[in-house]
Parts: C-alpha cells; sequence; structure tokens
C-alpha cells in the first residue's frame, strides 16, 4: 500500500504539468479529511503547494464524531493537526467547519483560510452549524460550497446562498448577520478568492473574464422588487437562470443549455442511475 499514495501524488503532477497553462483550467490538491490522510500525504502536499501556489481543499470538523474521534485517538483535533503540518494558511480550503472552538475561529481568520460553506449538506446528515457570522468577523474568506450530491441533493448555488444567508442570521441569533450583499460575495468574488482566480474572475471588472449570470427578476412570483440584491438571495432560485456567459462565450441561452445534448445526458443519467442501484 505504501506506493499507492505515490502513484497518486505522480499522475496528479503529470495532469498539473500537461495542463497548466490552460486558461481556463485551475488545479488545487484535495486530500480528502484529515481521518483518511496520514501524515506524509499531507507533508507533501505543503510542500507541493507552497512550490506551485495551489490550493488544498479538505473537509476539516465537518462533525463532533470526527473531532472527537481525533481527540480519542491522537489527542489532537484535526485543524491543530493541520495547523502543525503547516498547512493552515490562504491556500487552505476548509469545508464545512461546524465545529470550531472561539481560537480556532480566530486562527483561521488570521491565517487567511477560505471556508467552502455547505449548509445544505450540514442540515441533511446533521453535522451542525458552521459560525458563518463569526468567522466572517474574525477575517477568514466564506466562500460557497455544495458538498456532494449523495448529501445535497440539486447542487442549486443560488437555493445554497438562500440558505447560508437563513441559516446564518439563526446561528448568530441576529437578522443582521450574514445580510444578503455579503451572501451574494460568498456565491462569487469570495468563492474565485478560495481558488486563487479573485484576479480573474468573480466580479465583473476591466481586465478579468467576462462572466455574467441573468437571472430574471421581472416574473411574477418575486415581484415587486425593491432591492434587486435582496430579491436575488431571498426570492430567486436556478430557475431563473436565463442566461450564462463563460469568459464571453454563451453557455445558457434563454433557459437552454448551449452545446449540450441534453436528451442524451438525462439518458446517461438515468443508466447510471439504475447500474448504481443494481448494485
Amino acid at each position: 500500500m505504501g506506493a499507492v499514495p505515490d502513484e497518486y501524488f505522480d499522475k496528479a503532477l503529470a495532469v498539473h504539468d500537461e495542463y497548466r497553462n490552460e486558461p481556463r483550467l485551475k488545479f488545487c490538491f484535495a486530500p480528502h479529511a484529515p481521518y483518511t490522510v496520514s501524515d506524509a500525504s499531507f507533508e507533501r502536499i505543503r510542500m507541493l503547494s507552497d512550490q506551485l501556489d495551489l490550493p488544498v481543499h479538505v473537509h476539516v470538523h465537518e462533525t463532533a464524531f470526527e473531532v472527537d474521534d481525533a481527540m480519542a485517538r491522537h489527542n489532537e483535533r484535526p485543524l491543530a493537526r493541520l495547523k502543525r503540518l503547516g498547512l493552515v494558511n490562504r491556500n487552505l480550503i476548509a469545508v464545512h467547519m461546524t465545529q470550531l472552538t472561539d481560537a480556532e475561529i480566530q486562527l483561521v481568520g488570521e491565517q487567511g483560510v477560505s471556508i467552502a460553506h455547505c449548509p445544505e449538506s450540514n442540515l441533511k446528515l446533521a453535522s451542525g452549524f458552521a459560525p458563518i457570522e463569526k468567522l466572517r468577523q474574525a477575517g477568514a474568506n466564506i466562500a460557497i460550497g455544495t458538498d456532494g450530491c449523495a448529501s445535497n441533493n440539486d447542487l442549486d448555488l443560488l437555493g445554497e446562498t438562500r440558505t447560508a444567508a437563513l441559516l446564518g442570521k439563526a446561528v448568530a441569533q441576529d437578522a443582521a448577520a450574514v445580510d444578503a450583499a455579503f451572501a451574494l460575495r460568498m456565491a462569487t468574488l469570495n468563492g474565485a478568492r478560495a481558488i486563487g482566480l479573485d484576479d480573474q474572475i468573480g466580479s465583473i471588472e476591466v481586465g478579468k473574464f467576462a462572466d455574467f449570470t441573468c437571472i430574471d427578476l421581472g416574473r411574477f412570483d418575486v415581484l415587486p422588487v425593491y432591492n434587486a440584491i435582496s430579491q436575488l438571495i431571498y426570492a430567486s432560485n436556478r430557475r431563473d437562470v436565463t442566461d450564462v456567459w463563460v469568459a464571453g462565450e454563451a453557455r445558457v441561452r434563454d433557459s437552454v443549455l448551449c452545446g449540450v445534448d441534453v436528451e442524451a445526458l438525462a439518458d446517461l443519467a438515468e443508466r447510471w442511475g439504475r447500474r448504481i442501484a443494481a448494485r
């Protein structure tokens, strides 16, 4: 088994070297979680992350059991272990982060860590609640995630952002927490910052990629509109998206995917569903 991590590292670095100059591709390391990755692998990832200036995406403090188990086995909390291994820095994308002490919140804020907040997965799996407003006040970069489709069924970024805004208020016990403007930033510029691309995407500025999403706020079910950002966060969903451009290229036009055979894609999904169910 000792050769297996080396094989994965070799494959990953080969892919990185082959496509590193593609303008629309960005790489990151994605070790699953502290309880499935060895110190040796984490140390090598940290070294490569520093050398290549690539983010490290890892599930951290997702559940109370994860933290308790780490303490029982190693007498060390997972985030403390990552800190000891040199991974708690601006390149870290810490996913979930529902089980945090005030000292840990202060640590990730001071180190400029990015948090991939996945509120609907946390709710569905009863994992706990990320203290988003506290993390925000501490200086952490908060972005929106969805987790995988096994633990979050629709992967709807707008729906996820709405849940994040609502849940953030309840957790902070403050109706002014995680306001609509900050929620929109979490879903856009903060996400770009988390993956190291905030100089290229995440906002509409001269010199950045022409990435646009048009959302129809004129439909009767969202009228009247008093504040466009508030309406976008609290009343819209993915079905209101009409057009999308990526780097100036149309990818959705009049609510229809461009260049994608939707029927063939649906058939593929059905076939995989039957194959998985049969196992």
